[in-house]
């Protein structure tokens, strides 16, 4: 009896280890594809932001986009600065698009995960057409910021720390509002409870962000690679330390919720009812998280994952506009 228990150990042992070593092969699959820029086969060498990916619906404000694109190509002006941890991180200035524009007003437009600056072109026109003098970063690890990892809005809110000192330090009275898609909706949220966020950033809007980078990798997991659940969350978890070492952060802290239980600023919060990249349920998840008493949220049916503005541009920017109009003064 000893001698085949002793077997049924060992035996259960080389399963324990077979296991754990499959779930460390996929886990650094997943860690290399979705987030080192330098991998052979990484999504973000795609240049495509993940709203392409996974877009459904009719794209019915097309024209206004052609016409911000051209207008974002004519009229942007390169910025450069470097991050804390010394990386060099580009972006576009643009000046108001308007007449009789009122002074210090900034808006920074952050584009989605594998996207580039001029993804968020028709954003950055309404706003400069509101009167704002508008920033797009490229986030790291993106267009032609350095950085080999991408930040999945952990390591970007930082990085937008610095694009608002910059602003900050050239104009002391700036009013900015932070804006954002899917990953770079998560890095404003994320930004806004940070404890150090200048009394200047007066306003926050959020488009398609997830609650978490932990839950959104086993969403994926699932999605993407038809993973079960019981496989999915035990892979995420070992990428999860995989970032920790190799990208400087884990997937445990780099959580919307978390830091926008720390937010006061006013927030409008808007996803698509028919998102399946970023599901839907992150939207009551992280408006209720708000700590900020001024927030409200905006649900479009249905539009896919990045698609709110252009399934319903006309409830969508009358929201949007509103909420500016009012939070500003304007």
């Amino acid at each position: 009896m000893a001698r085949n228990t002793s077997r049924i150990v060992v035996g259960g042992g080389i399963a324990a280890s077979v296991v754990a070593g499959a779930t460390y092969g996929l886990a650094n699959l997943m860690f290399s594809y979705a987030l080192d820029a330098q991998a052979k086969h990484s999504m973000l060498r795609s240049g495509r932001d993940d709203g392409k990916v996974a877009d459904k619906g009719p794209r019915l404000d097309a024209a206004e986009e052609a016409e911000a694109e051209d207008w974002f190509d004519q009229s942007k002006q390169p910025v450069v600065i470097s991050a804390e941890d010394g990386i060099q991180l580009h972006g576009w200035l643009f000046d108001p698009d308007c007449a009789g524009a009122k002074p210090h007003l900034y808006a920074i437009c952050c584009h989605g995960y594998s996207g580039q600056p001029q993804d968020m072109a028709k954003y950055a026109h309404r706003f400069a057409r509101l009167g704002f003098t508008v920033l797009v970063p490229a986030l790291r690890g993106h267009g032609l910021s350095e950085g080999r990892y991408a930040g999945m809005g952990w390591l970007d809110r930082r990085d937008l720390m610095r694009w608002i000192s910059l602003i900050i330090g050239s104009d002391a009275d700036a009013r900015i509002l932070l804006q954002g898609k899917s990953m770079g909706a998560a890095a404003v949220m994320m930004t806004v409870g940070e404890p150090d966020l200048p009394r200047n950033v007066v306003a926050a809007v959020e488009d398609c962000g997830y609650a978490s980078v932990g839950q959104q990798f086993i969403d994926c997991a699932r999605s993407m690679f038809h993973l079960p659940k019981f496989l999915a969350k035990p892979i995420v978890t070992t990428m999860g330390a995989i970032a920790q070492r190799r990208a400087g952060y884990g997937f445990q802290k780099a959580s919307c919720v978390e830091q926008l239980k720390h937010a006061t600023i006013p927030m409008l919060f808007i996803h698509g009812g028919a998102d399946d990249f970023v599901p839907s349920r992150a939207l009551d998840e992280n408006f209720d998280a708000c700590a900020s008493i001024d927030r409200q949220k905006l649900l479009i049916p249905s539009a896919g994952h990045s698609m709110s503005a252009s399934t319903a541009p006309v409830v969508y920017w009358k929201t949007v506009t509103n909420f500016v109009t009012r939070v500003f003064g304007l």
